[in-house]
């Protein structure tokens, strides 16, 4: 534990990470962005983690990006700097190996839904407001928003999000895609939980293949996808764990995977 982050490790193969400065909506400071990223390189070596929650403490906000008030503070060199910063961050939690679930409890605006969008799954409370609102402050969204909106919604809804830098409500993000789930404000860690566990509970290697061939597959055209899912498919067969759910099937018993 930390003073700006929570890191708790379950005995179910699961992290959670929980975003821990309330008192600024759990905006991404520069000391919290380094622990952040001290959290996720922690948590991706640590090979008994199959599935990573991300969430922020209290029930106000997720995150609400940039700590606009220590920008205050800084020159245009360093402004840019920081932005760079929280991009490096969130490409660092996109490119972890295992699934990554967002739990949004609270508004997430700007970097806080550049933030959600670099995991793989997101689930948001009923009452939570979600936008890029940057271009209401004359800037654009610079940590991922442009590139990862238009992917997961397509491009006239994340236009006109970026464009109207107006938030949706928890509905009409479930109803574009935006997010995967809603669930009740208090039911919503638990629900996440209940993902992260149907998740951990299959083969940790077939999850880290699965999500490098449709992550890499997105990126190109479905011949070179469908190349990269093949060579995703072949590391899964040498391994004990395929042996393992072979037999648990056969023996009709639940498997016990161990990432080997």
């Amino acid at each position: 534990m930390s003073d700006l982050l929570n890191v708790d490790l379950k005995e179910e193969h699961i992290a959670v990470i929980t975003l821990n400065r309330p008192e600024a909506a759990n905006a991404l400071s520069n000391a919290m962005l380094q622990q952040l990223n001290e959290a996720v390189r922690k948590i991706d070596q640590n090979k008994s983690v199959y599935c990573t929650i991300i969430t922020g403490s209290g029930k106000k906000a997720f995150c609400a990006g940039a700590d606009l008030k220590e920008r205050r503070g800084m020159s245009e060199q360093q402004v840019i700097e920081t932005v760079r910063s929280i991009g490096q961050t969130l490409t660092a939690i996109e490119n972890m190996k295992m699934p990554v679930i967002a739990a949004i409890n609270g508004s997430a605006f700007g970097g806080g839904l550049e933030l959600a969008l670099a995991c793989d799954l997101r689930i948001a409370a009923e009452d939570v407001k979600l936008g890029l609102t940057e271009t209401s402050l004359a800037i654009i969204p610079g940590a991922g928003g442009t590139q990862r909106l238009p992917r997961l919604i397509g491009l006239g809804h994340a236009k006109r999000l970026i464009y109207t830098a107006k938030p949706v409500k928890a509905d009409e993000a479930l109803s574009i895609g935006l997010v995967e789930q809603t669930v009740g404000g208090n039911e919503l860690l638990a629900e996440a939980y209940n993902l992260a566990i149907a998740i951990a509970s299959n083969g940790p290697i077939a999850l880290m293949q699965a999500k490098k061939a449709i992550t890499e597959g997105m990126q190109t055209n479905m011949t070179e996808g469908l190349g990269i899912e093949h060579a995703s498919y072949k590391k899964t067969i040498p391994t004990a764990d395929r042996i393992e759910g072979l037999q648990a099937f056969k023996e009709k018993r639940k498997p016990v995977y161990k990432g080997e």
